[in-house]
C-alpha cells in the first residue's frame, strides 16, 4: 500500500474551536453501536464542524471495523485514489482521511475532493463506514440511505442568521433512515438540549405537506433560443403556461378575493359616512389635503424659505375656507362621519395596493419576458421587422450558444472584444471570475492580487460593460447581476500555469472541493468559448481547457 508521513494535511482537517456539547460524540458512537442502530449519519450543519466531529471521534478511540474490513477499506481507498499523485494526497489530508475510514468514521461535505466523497459514499454503502458526519447536502440526491439519522441541532446558519430548520428540511434530513430491503424501520434521533421545546420538535415530525415554489426566471440565453424556435407570440404563451405563471395566477386568486372582501366594507363605509347635507367624501378629500400640507411643513420647519412658507400657508388658507364653506361642515354629525371617513381613506388605500399586486403579478413571467426582449433589442442581438417580429441578429445567434448565470456578459466581451489580448492562464483566470460566487457567510472577501500580463486591461473592460449592462437591466426594470469578483483569479491563473496544489489552494484560501467545483465552471465556459469564440480567444480558450483540467479537476468526476 501507499506509505506516506501521517502529518496534519492542509484544509479538510484544520484546526477549529471545539463546540459544547452536553454528550459527546463518541458516546452517542458508542450508544448507538451497543443498541445496534448503525449505520448512522449525523447532521452537523457546518463543514469545519463535520471535519471536527471526525477528529473527536477518532481520538476518543472508536473503532468500528474488525481487521479484514480495514484490510478491504485500505485496498478500495488506494484503488480510487491511485490517480492522485503522493505530494497532492498530502496536501489533501489524505492520512488522517484513510485512518478514520479504517476505524469506521468520515465526514461527507462540499469541501472535500469529489473523488473523496465518492469513496466515503462507497464505503457507506458496502456498511464498511458505519458513521459519517455529514452536512445537509447529502440529503439532496445522494444514495446513502442509513439505519439512522441524528440531529445535533434543530437550526442552522442561513448565511445571515441561526435559524430553525423548516418542517420539510427536517423531513429530507430524517427520511435518509431506514435501507429499503434491509431495515423495517429507520430511526431518527435528536441530541437533547437544555432550553429544547419537545412540542416543536413533534410538530417538526408532524406536518407533511409542504409548498413547492418555483425558481424559474427567463435568461437571455433562453430568449434567444425560444425566440428562434417559436417567434414571441407563441414564446409568450409557453411562459404563461409555466409553474412559475401558475404559482402567480394561483396567488392572484387570493389576492382577488381579498379585494372582495375589501371592497364590501369600503360600500359600508361610504353608506355610514353619507351626510344629508352634501358630498362628505369630498369634504373629507379636503380636510386631508389641509392635514397633509400642515404635515409637509411641521417636517420642513424652519429650513423651508419664506416664499414656501408664504405659498403653503395661501394653499391652507384657501383650504380652510373651502372647507368652512362647505354644507357638511355644518352637519351636527361631522366628526362621526370624518371618523368612517378615514376609515374608507385607508383601507382605499391598502384595496389600491393589492389591485397594484393582482396588476404585476398577471402575467408575470411573460412580462419579465418582454422587459428581456427590450434589453437584447436595444444592445443588437434581436432586429424587429415591421410586422413587429423579432428576430436573432449575427450577435444573437453567439448568444444562443452561451449557457450560464452571465451569458449577456461573456456575449458582449466577445463582440466588444474585451479578451483578445489574454493568454490561456489569463483568459482562465477570467472565465473564473464570471462564474465564481463567494458563500454568503464568507461576506465580501478582500480582493486578491490580479495576475499579471493583459488580465488587470481586460478586467477593467470587463468590468465597464458589466456596469453598462447593469444600467440598461435596471432601466428596463430588471434585476442587475451581482459585480464581478476577482477573489478566485490568481488561484486559477497559477493552476493553468501548472503550479503545486498546495501553492494554488494556499492562495485560494480554499478547501480542495471547492477549488475543484469551481474550476469545473471554469471548464464548462472555457469549454463554451472554445466554440463560439473566434481567432485568438477561441485558440486561448482550447489551450485553456488542457491547461485547468488537470490533476484533481481531471480525476474528479463529481462538479
Amino acid at each position: 500500500g501507499r506509505g506516506g508521513p501521517r502529518g496534519r494535511g492542509r484544509g479538510r482537517f484544520a484546526d477549529t474551536r471545539p463546540a459544547e456539547e452536553l454528550v459527546p460524540r463518541s458516546e452517542v458512537v458508542e450508544i448507538l453501536e451497543g443498541k445496534n442502530l448503525l449505520p448512522a449519519i449525523f447532521f452537523v450543519f457546518s463543514r469545519a464542524g463535520c471535519d471536527q466531529a471526525v477528529r473527536q471521534v477518532l481520538r476518543s478511540g472508536v473503532r468500528l471495523t474488525e481487521r479484514h474490513e480495514r484490510d478491504e477499506i485500505r485496498a478500495i481507498v488506494e484503488e480510487r485514489c491511485r490517480t492522485i499523485r503522493d505530494e497532492d494526497l498530502a496536501v489533501l489530508g489524505y492520512w488522517e482521511w484513510l485512518d478514520g475510514l479504517q476505524r469506521g468514521v468520515a465526514a461527507h461535505h462540499a469541501g472535500m475532493l469529489p473523488a473523496f466523497k465518492e469513496v466515503v459514499e462507497e464505503l457507506f454503502l458496502r456498511k464498511l463506514v458505519r458513521v459519517v458526519f455529514a452536512t445537509e447536502t447529502l440529503a439532496l440526491g445522494i444514495n446513502m440511505p442509513a439505519r439512522t439519522v441524528v440531529l445535533e441541532k434543530l437550526e442552522k446558519f442561513n448565511g445571515e442568521a441561526r435559524v430553525p430548520i423548516t418542517p420539510g428540511e427536517y423531513t429530507q434530513l430524517t427520511g435518509r433512515a431506514g435501507r429499503r430491503g434491509i431495515d423495517v424501520e429507520g430511526h431518527s434521533v435528536i441530541q437533547w438540549r437544555a432550553g429544547m421545546n419537545p412540542q416543536a420538535v413533534a410538530s417538526l415530525a408532524s406536518r407533511r405537506t409542504y409548498p413547492l415554489n418555483s425558481s424559474f426566471r427567463p435568461s437571455y440565453n433562453m430568449a434567444c433560443n425560444l425566440i428562434e424556435q417559436f417567434g414571441r407570440t407563441r414564446t409568450r404563451e409557453i411562459l404563461e403556461s409555466s409553474f412559475a405563471q401558475f404559482q402567480a395566477d394561483r396567488s392572484v386568486v387570493d389576492l382577488a378575493r381579498r379585494v372582495r372582501q375589501q371592497e364590501e366594507s369600503l360600500a359600508g363605509y361610504v353608506t355610514a359616512m353619507q351626510c344629508h347635507l352634501g358630498d362628505f367624501e369630498q369634504y373629507a378629500a379636503i380636510r386631508r389635503e389641509i392635514g397633509e400640507l400642515e404635515r409637509r411643513g411641521a417636517v420642513r420647519g424652519e429650513s423651508a424659505s419664506h416664499a414656501e412658507r408664504e405659498k403653503r400657508q395661501g394653499q391652507l388658507n384657501s383650504l380652510r375656507r373651502r372647507m368652512k364653506a362647505h354644507p357638511c361642515h355644518a352637519c351636527s354629525d361631522r366628526e362621526q362621519h370624518a371618523r368612517w371617513a378615514e376609515r374608507w381613506w385607508k383601507l382605499r388605500r391598502e384595496t389600491d395596493e393589492i389591485e397594484r399586486q393582482i396588476r404585476s403579478r398577471t402575467g408575470a413571467v411573460a412580462k419579465v419576458f418582454d422587459r428581456i426582449t427590450e434589453v437584447l433589442l436595444e444592445l443588437g442581438y434581436f432586429r424587429r421587422d415591421e410586422a413587429g417580429e423579432l428576430s436573432l441578429t449575427p450577435n444573437g445567434r453567439t448568444l444562443r450558444r452561451i449557457y450560464g448565470e452571465r451569458d449577456l456578459l461573456v456575449a458582449e466581451c466577445l463582440r466588444k472584444q474585451a479578451w483578445t489580448e489574454l493568454d490561456p492562464a489569463g483568459l482562465a483566470a477570467m472565465a473564473c471570475c464570471l462564474v465564481f460566487e463567494p458563500r454568503r457567510e464568507e461576506g465580501t472577501l478582500n480582493e486578491k492580487f490580479l495576475p499579471r500580463g493583459g488580465f488587470p486591461e481586460a478586467l477593467e473592460k470587463t468590468q465597464l460593460l458589466w456596469a453598462r449592462l447593469d444600467d440598461v437591466e435596471r432601466d428596463h426594470r430588471l434585476p442587475g447581476s451581482n459585480p464581478i469578483s476577482t477573489s478566485l483569479a490568481l488561484a486559477m491563473n497559477m493552476w493553468a500555469r501548472g503550479l503545486p496544489l498546495d501553492a494554488v489552494l494556499r492562495e485560494a484560501d480554499m478547501a480542495a472541493g471547492d477549488f475543484v467545483r469551481w474550476a469545473k465552471q471554469t471548464i464548462d465556459l472555457l469549454d463554451q468559448l472554445s466554440v463560439v469564440a473566434d481567432g485568438k480567444v477561441g485558440r486561448a480558450a482550447r489551450t485553456a481547457l488542457d491547461s485547468v483540467r488537470r490533476g484533481i479537476v481531471a480525476y474528479s468526476t463529481v462538479a
